[in-house]
């Protein structure tokens, strides 16, 4: 595989500047295809919402598509679409982002459209109740009548974790969702909505000085407010075993999750990435460790993975962060036994180390998933976005596969050093439907 050290900011350079009300602007031309993405990335994520207020990060979210000074509800999704595009955002732990792909021709659209929401969204009573009832919606689908649907990504941070940045329910509570008010959305919006708490990227085909002065004619108008400090969301490295059980009435097999705390993915990317790698060694793949023995030899599993960061991207989340290993297992099958398999394969790499040759190949793949999604215009941008964000550096996003080649096998040990048995977060599933 020859694309294992490709370094994308070498073909993709990133130009930026800031804003007089704080906006930090990321601009990646690429004149190769007559496409441009626009994102917004706002410093706010599911760890920023207070005590009372779980939710209401992703609320917000859909909130801001309702409509804004100059823009109709539902003419921000007509506006891009009639221009051939499609848009979309997303809440994560530390941020949510806002995005559309286009034409090149309709870059000013998007940027207008943007702006006017950071400026001024449709806060209003109706827009809060209906988007309260679409949230109330969506996690009932996806949550409370789907099987496996808070496991573990809901349940396994309340044993992990102790802060209430952690711990909490991102999704929210339904009692938390009701009582919202307008003045409690007014307020997250002056707080985090602020133009000096976003990043803008633009890349594609777009000329860069042209590009900086429609910035600035749309987005330098919008006010400039207080930026609240990034929370600090680190915890001290558990010392013991954290176990629970919960039940799932819709599950057809029991599960466990067993999780453990990792190095700082922004303060010590470096020891990081061998993290990263050694989650992809584990589980990627018919020959990953955890794959031969659990699900082939030993038949202890239906299905296993391991994965860095709460929603599988380990790139765009700060400290404090799991490596999550997964196992849905058959009835018969003692949780006992399952544990102690992953245990024993995570320890023969502690012990024995990894060969150069198995290495490379999990170092391959993952470089080639990352180009895979640099490949498009909105991927890259997307990518540069959180980079910039995150880590206050857009061009980490292209020095990644390179960096990820560069981990040695010594490194990926010590990262199996750090699972310790006696730290991990055990969660085990029992599936209670019985005959129904």
């Amino acid at each position: 595989m020859t694309t294992a050290g490709v370094d994308l900011t070498v073909r993709h350079p990133v130009e930026r500047f800031s804003l007089d009300n704080g906006l930090r602007v990321v601009l990646a031309p690429d004149r190769s295809v007559p496409v441009v993405a626009v994102t917004v990335f706002y410093d706010v994520g599911m760890r920023n919402e207070p005590e009372g207020r779980t939710g209401f990060a992703h609320l917000f979210e859909h909130v801001m598509f309702q409509g804004s000074a100059h823009v109709p509800k539902m003419e921000h999704a007509r506006l891009v679409q009639a221009a051939g595009g499609t848009f979309n955002g997303s809440t994560h732990q530390d941020y949510t982002n806002y995005y559309e792909a286009l034409p090149a021709e309709a870059l000013e659209r998007a940027l207008f459209l943007e702006a006017d929401r950071m400026a001024a969204p449709a806060i209003t009573e109706e827009n809060l109740r209906n988007q309260i009832d679409v949230v109330k919606e969506e996690i009932r689908v996806n949550v409370l009548n789907r099987p496996y649907g808070a496991f573990p990504w809901l349940q396994l941070p309340q044993l992990a974790f102790e802060s209430f940045a952690n711990t909490h329910d991102g999704y929210g509570s339904f009692v938390d969702l009701e009582s919202s008010t307008v003045a409690d959305a007014t307020d997250f919006f002056s707080r985090y909505y602020a133009p000096g708490n976003a990043v803008l990227c633009i890349g594609g085909d777009l000329d860069a000085g042209e590009t900086e002065r429609l910035v600035r004619r749309w987005f330098g108008p919008v006010e400039a407010r207080d930026v609240p400090p990034t929370p600090y969301t680190g915890e001290p490295s558990p010392t013991q075993v954290r176990s629970g059980v919960v039940e799932d009435r819709l599950a057809p097999a029991p599960a466990v999750a067993l999780g453990w705390r990792v190095p700082d993915p922004v303060g010590d990317l470096d020891t990081y990435l061998g993290t990263v790698l050694l989650a992809e060694l584990l589980s990627e793949g018919d020959a990953s460790r955890l794959e031969r023995r659990l699900v082939h030899d030993d038949r202890l599993a239906v299905a296993q993975s391991s994965y860095v960061g709460l929603f599988g991207d380990p790139f765009d989340v700060r400290d404090a962060t799991l490596l999550t290993t997964q196992v849905h297992h058959p009835a018969a099958v003692p949780v006992a036994d399952v544990l102690a398999a992953v245990h024993e394969e995570i320890g023969r790499v502690a012990a024995e180390g990894v060969e150069p040759e198995e290495l490379a190949r999990v170092q391959a793949r993952t470089s080639a998933q990352l180009l895979r999604q640099a490949d498009s215009v909105l991927g890259r941008t997307l990518g540069l976005a959180a980079a910039e964000l995150v880590h206050g550096r857009a061009e980490l996003a292209g020095e990644l596969a390179a960096r990820l080649a560069a981990v040695t096998p010594d490194e990926v040990q010590a990262a199996a050093k750090g699972l310790d048995p006696g730290t991990a977060a055990v969660l085990e599933l029992r599936a209670t439907g019985g005959a129904r």
